[in-house]
């Protein structure tokens, strides 16, 4: 349960998935783009580095799962004198 919670799974689907998607538009950036960017191809950097941030969130997330939560035994209820 505390695995469905961990912010790194969280945070390293959405990295990896905008990353995806913002290397895809630097791809097909048109040269009027790259020119207002002073030439520098910034979708395709930003969206690989954000591919690569969000990869290794995963993959710390693979190397350190949570530990699992250990439950507490539950007390016997009060019998009645």
């Amino acid at each position: 349960m505390n695995r469905l919670f961990d912010l790194r799974a969280v945070i390293g689907g959405m990295f990896t998935l905008y990353g995806v998607i913002v290397t895809i538009i630097g791809l097909f950036d048109s040269p009027s783009e790259i020119d207002k960017a002073q030439g520098v191809r910034i979708n395709l950097w930003m969206g690989l580095a954000m591919l690569a941030l969000g990869l290794l969130m995963l993959l710390w997330l693979r190397l350190n799962p949570p530990k699992p939560v250990a439950e507490e035994p539950e007390e016997a209820p009060d019998q009645a004198e």
